[in-house]
């Protein structure tokens, strides 16, 4: 298994493991391919895939705002989980990030999604349940 940058050509390998891991997505809105495109080898993204014998059995969106950087969209095909996959993801994420001078990583998960909360606990990651999330959308929903 090699974990190397999110190119366009992964857009449907990527979107297929999303469904299959049953992690929500907008391939309406954020996450079309042309946004995905758009965001490729900016200077704030940082979008990995782990791949083995040619085939994306993992990904992860990182990105940062000069002064945190967030975790978004990990997912790993269900076959490879519990093999460190995860675990290999969020740390190349956190160790480009630091390379960076980030000194925070967070992550937002939906509240019925035990699996990765679960996960980022066990990477460390400490819930914050007193913050409240806001968001106001100009792109469609799925």
């Amino acid at each position: 298994m090699r974990i190397r940058e999110f190119r366009i050509e992964d857009y449907d390998a990527v979107t297929a493991l999303w469904a299959e891991a049953r992690l929500p997505f907008r391939p309406n809105g954020r996450d079309r391919r042309e946004a995905m495109a758009r965001e490729l080898g900016g200077e704030r993204s940082l979008f990995l895939v782990a791949e083995k014998d040619g085939r994306v059995v993992g990904v992860v969106l990182g990105t940062h705002d000069g002064r945190k950087g967030w975790i978004n969209r990990l997912a790993v095909a269900p076959a490879w989980r519990r093999r460190g996959l995860a675990t290999a993801l969020v740390g190349e994420v956190e160790r480009r990030l630091q390379r960076l001078g980030i000194g925070i990583v967070a992550c937002l998960i939906e509240e019925e999604n035990g699996v990765s909360q679960a996960a980022f606990s066990e990477l460390g990651y400490k819930r914050h349940s007193e913050i409240v999330y806001y968001a106001k959308r100009f792109l469609p929903e799925p």
